[in-house]
């Protein structure tokens, strides 16, 4: 059977003070107030047990009088002020509960608050969902920014570079030359003199290091090819970072096109001052034409190399990400090539390829002539594989009324112009 019971409260003597202070909503939290309340009546503001009629109030008791009523999901609190009345005329109104106890509103309470807290099982779970969410997006992210840094920093050196060098008067002839065949090493200091007297005079330069002290110059020990294979030691000559450079070129080995006696050399490097580290090695005899016909070989067209590390000795080291390859070619009208290579190659005809690059990366293309000799100078750089025997560039060249596709032949650098629609092998670049 269900507890009815009924409230009325007025007060006396002049205006009271409200007992509760907020406007009661559909709130379960309202049956603590109203079991309290009902707990502090006394018999004057009782209703009459005959007819739900309100007891008579005092007649000192005027001011304000208060109607409290609950209807089953709502308690609403009504003023009325009657001035200069001796007596107050309260109703009362039923109201139905459910329970009528304070224990039992209390209780309720406690179960509203558990129904809207976590328990430590679900905040654990959380956690760990957040976390293994973060693992796995984080490097991609931290990735995706040092990328688009490197890329940014790696185009502001190529600016700062080209235009030092279309400064220079000439590229070729620095350095005091000490000659000897392939089994000695190279004594001199070509490439550090092509840097003090040369590069310093038109670009901001902090630090020149010797072969001997490239670690002076933020030069790392290792550094991790395109492939992600490990170089332990530094070429420290032209020749150790590639053999072809050692040597006297002829066509096909037998009779010579035109003779040239390449000459090994030390490599220096230094520092920029925007904090890149270079690693240089410098070709003093380079040319740039020896009335050549259709092959001939870019060994003597290379004039000066670099390898950059954007962040010094910091991490990763690798080709492709905070390290890169730069050329200069010829002399007078020097070409500043830095192609960003990529990991994808594949065999198709020339006027194909482009297309097969694309289509692997959008960004992607195929390298220029410049850019080609390039991958070559630095193949061990970039992973050189045995089956690049001929390797397409985008260039093209008229010969004998027929156009043909520019190559290159990574086995010994021997340049040749073949038929557009020859299969040989692309590698896409970025730049």
């Amino acid at each position: 059977m269900r507890n009815r019971s009924v409230i009325t409260y007025a007060g006396g003597g002049g205006p009271a003070e409200p007992v509760a202070e907020r406007h009661p909503q559909s709130d379960p939290s309202e049956k603590l107030t109203i079991a309290v309340k009902q707990s502090v009546l006394t018999d004057d503001v009782k209703c009459n047990a005959k007819g739900g009629e309100p007891a008579p109030v005092r007649a000192s008791e005027t001011g304000r009088a208060r109607n409290w009523t609950m209807p089953p999901l709502r308690l609403e609190r009504e003023w009325r002020e009657r001035p200069n009345s001796a007596t107050i005329d309260n109703r009362c109104v039923e109201f139905d509960r459910r329970e009528s106890t304070e224990s039992t509103a209390i209780i309720g309470l406690r179960a509203l608050g558990r129904r809207i807290a976590f328990t430590m099982a679900e905040i654990l779970l959380s956690l760990t969902i957040i976390g293994v969410v973060a693992a796995i997006t984080l490097p991609s992210l931290t990735g995706n920014i040092n990328e688009r840094t490197w890329n940014t920093q790696r185009k502001a050196l190529y600016a700062r570079m080209s235009q030092a060098i279309s400064l220079m008067p000439a590229i070729n002839g620095y350095g005091t030359l000490t000659e000897g065949d392939s089994s000695t090493s190279a004594e001199d200091t070509a490439a550090e003199t092509f840097i003090t007297a040369g590069l310093s005079k038109v670009m901001k330069i902090n630090n020149i290091c010797d072969s001997e002290h490239l670690a002076d110059c933020g030069i790392a020990s290792k550094i991790i090819t395109l492939k992600g294979e490990t170089i332990s030691e530094i070429p420290k000559t032209l020749v150790e970072l590639n053999d072809m450079f050692n040597g006297s070129f002829a066509e096909g080995g037998t009779s010579a096109i035109w003779s040239y006696s390449q000459i090994d050399t030390k490599a220096a490097a230094f520092e920029t001052g925007n904090g890149e580290s270079i690693l240089t090695y410098y070709n003093p005899k380079c040319v740039g034409s020896l009335n050549e016909s259709s092959t001939y070989y870019v060994q003597p067209k290379m004039c000066a190399n670099f390898v950059y590390d954007l962040n010094g000795s910091k991490g990763p080291n690798t080709i492709g990400k905070d390290m890169g390859i730069m050329t200069v070619m010829y002399p007078s009208d020097p070409v500043v090539a830095a192609p960003v290579p990529l990991l994808y190659t594949t065999r198709a005809k020339q006027q194909e390829a482009g297309k097969a690059c694309t289509a692997s990366d959008s960004e992607s293309r195929m390298p220029t002539f410049e850019e080609l000799v390039s991958l070559w100078t630095n193949r061990s750089l970039i992973g050189y594989q045995s089956s690049w025997a001929r390797v397409w560039s985008s260039g093209t060249v008229l010969e004998n009324g027929e156009l043909k596709g520019r190559q290159l032949d990574f086995p010994t650098g021997a340049y040749r112009n073949y038929p557009r629609e020859d299969t040989y092998t692309v590698i896409c670049v970025k730049r």
